[in-house]
């Protein structure tokens, strides 16, 4: 009687997906790593001295990580052990030390590849801590997450980071190459098709060689064209995370690239947002604030249009109201900028934590009883409309604290006007001193 694995189909002579037949079987073969395995690269060197330190493999889906550390085990001597941190627990952990502590003993080493480390918590993470100083076993943890943000500076000062890059489409086409040469048959693509293939792959291999195979497998009497590919395959959306790394890695671009006055790579990240399923009351906010930080009083229609736009998605929705957020972007990209607003509430924030609870100067003070009157409150004090040219240059800054100069305003727009105005009255305030 057939058991349940044979009637799933699920014997050994059932298939493997073709990114598993294409595995690499040597460091050399991997693409798109050359930084870290060329022959220059450290983990190639490593694997040459078949001595290895423990790291962090840090990428993309997709890019190698899983194959990195298998063949790193296999060329340097090492066991290979892996766990992955979604179904493992702390007995897991325990019997894998375990079994590391016995291989040493008998004179192997044991690499102990953790995919998902991040998953693991605080405490899980500062268990591999003595079994890594003690070289029980040398760690390999892989993560699509900011080691910074997610792993543990104990766990971090006893592994090297390194960085794995998205497949550039160089890879990805040799990928594609690969996989033609494995199925002796070239994919049905259209030239513009196959370029439009290994754009839905975003960097990632692995989905590019499941899209592939699913090219091979449908067959085709004809080569497809770009709309017909996207008929057969449902493109994914674009990798973004709204609460992880990438998500504050795309709003810095879009808000830099406001900054730098470059609009048309401003809509580029506005676009990836949006397109990434990103709040678009979130980089509405975010708009107001690069209007009152970054252009200040060079534009201060800036903030006005800022706001229109939230006002505007808030009564429009998605996507008509989107236009109005992409018209902001162009709107503050192209306009001067100015953050000497910005810089002069930072200072008059420090100079008035440092200065504590000095008191108004006493003409400047509100007298509404008699007593207050008494004590001089509101005595001498200029009302400006009355005096000559609306500026009595009087001092309003506390007893006992030197006149500070915050605001210095760089001359942008609006704000060239501004300083000449302040420029003037800094002179008359001199001359009557």
């Amino acid at each position: 009687m057939a058991d349940l694995f044979e009637a799933a189909g699920l014997t050994p002579h059932a298939p493997s997906p073709l990114a598993d037949r294409l595995r690499p079987q040597s460091l050399a073969e991997v693409v798109g790593q050359d930084h870290l395995l060329g022959p220059d690269g450290p983990i190639r060197r490593m694997a040459q001295a078949r001595r290895l330190s423990s790291m962090i493999l840090w990428g993309p889906p997709g890019t190698g990580k899983t194959t990195i550390a298998r063949l790193l085990a296999k060329e340097a001597g090492y066991e290979f052990q892996q766990i992955s941190a979604v179904f493992s627990g702390v007995a897991d952990l325990k019997k894998a030390f375990e079994q590391a502590r016995m291989r040493r003993a008998a004179g192997q080493s044991t690499l102990l590849f953790v995919d998902e480390i991040h998953r693991f918590n605080r405490a899980q993470q500062d268990g591999f801590l003595p079994f890594v100083e003690e070289g029980i076993v040398t760690l390999v943890g892989a993560t699509t997450e900011n080691p910074s943000f997610e792993l543990n500076g104990a766990l971090l000062s006893r592994a090297q980071v390194y960085v794995l890059k998205r497949l550039d489409d160089e890879a990805l086409e040799t990928l594609l190459a690969k996989a033609e040469a494995h199925e002796a048959r070239q994919l049905p693509l259209e030239p513009e098709a196959r370029a439009a293939l290994v754009a839905m792959a975003d960097g990632d291999g692995r989905y590019l060689l499941t899209l592939a195979e699913t090219l091979f497998n449908i067959g085709t009497a004809k080569p497809l064209s770009v709309g017909e590919l996207g008929q057969v395959l449902q493109k994914r959306s674009p990798a973004y995370d709204k609460d992880r790394e990438e998500h504050y890695n795309l709003i810095s671009a879009l808000h830099k690239s406001v900054r730098g006055s470059d609009p048309d790579a401003a809509l580029y990240w506005l676009a990836r947002m949006l397109g990434g399923g990103e709040d678009p009351l979130f980089i509405a906010r975010r708009l107001i604030r690069m209007a009152v930080e970054d252009i200040g009083e060079a534009d201060p229609m800036a903030l006005v249009l800022a706001n229109a736009a939230k006002e505007t998605y808030d009564f429009l929705g998605s996507p008509e109201g989107e236009l109005a957020l992409a018209q902001v972007v162009v709107h503050l990209a192209a306009a001067p900028k100015s953050n000497a607003v910005y810089v002069a509430f930072k200072a008059a924030q420090r100079a008035a934590k440092e200065t504590g609870s000095l008191t108004p100067p006493a003409h400047i003070r509100n007298a509404p009883t008699r007593l207050m009157k008494d004590l001089g409150y509101g005595k001498g004090y200029a009302y400006d409309h009355d005096v000559e040219g609306g500026f009595s240059g009087q001092n309003y800054f506390p007893e006992g604290m030197a006149r500070q100069v915050f605001y210095k305003p760089k001359g942008e727009g609006v704000e060239a006007r501004i300083k000449e105005r302040l420029e003037r009255w800094a002179q008359m305030r001199k001359d009557r001193s």
